[in-house]
């Protein structure tokens, strides 16, 4: 069976994804179902909404590979948990990359969709993809989602997004456009958090009592 660029990064996505779910439950002394739990939803999540809008079959349902995946995550928080939990910059290193990765496989299912859809479409799913699964996982952790907290987070899967369709623009291919799309998100939340940018903070008023 030939593996494809997608399901490369897929594999790469869904074990950093439940690598970082698990890793934040650690933190909270989840007990192993409740760690396996919270890393499935954050691994599964966004791609879940994406099939749901794009109104095809979802994913995890028709194949195993992402409970396995899962489950070998777990696997190995327990066996290096030494290293893993312990270490301030796990959790971040690991949700980057699979924001990255599931970017890269949102946009690139959108365009394989049955129906065809324009690439702003194909952004927005890319960054539903990428970003919402952190979301469920933070609802999980008890606290408030990171896109909602001024950090750029979902803000570099768009931009990353018009890096992939401004590489095919210039004649590249779905895998180099891939890889630019991944290196600009991973790059952004990089240069994010090593030089504290952030979205302007809304601020208004109490919130009015009754």
């Amino acid at each position: 069976m030939q593996i494809t660029f997608v399901q490369v990064l897929d594999f790469i996505g869904t074990l950093a994804f439940a690598v970082s779910g698990i890793r934040l439950s650690s933190a909270k002394r989840f007990d192993l179902f409740g760690a396996y739990i919270v890393g499935l939803v954050t691994a599964i999540g966004g791609g879940t909404m994406r099939d749901l809008m794009l109104g095809v079959p979802i994913f995890w349902m028709h194949d195993p590979f992402y409970l396995i995946c899962t489950a070998l995550a777990l696997l190995w928080v327990i066996l290096f948990s030494r290293h893993l939990i312990h270490q301030n910059n796990t959790w971040f290193i690991f949700d980057t990359i699979g924001l990255a990765m599931f970017t890269v496989t949102g946009i690139e299912k959108t365009m394989h969709a049955p129906d065809q859809y324009p690439f702003w479409a194909a952004i927005i799913m890319g960054t539903i993809t990428g970003a919402a699964g952190g979301v469920f996982r933070d609802v999980f952790m008890n606290q408030v989602p990171l896109i909602f907290r001024g950090e750029i987070y979902a803000l570099a899967c768009v931009l990353g997004g018009i890096a992939y369709f401004a590489a095919l623009e210039l004649g590249l291919s779905t895998v180099a456009a891939g890889l630019i799309c991944g290196a600009f998100v991973i790059t952004m939340r990089i240069l994010a958090v090593r030089y504290r940018l952030h979205l302007p903070i809304l601020k208004g008023d109490e919130t009015p009592k009754d």
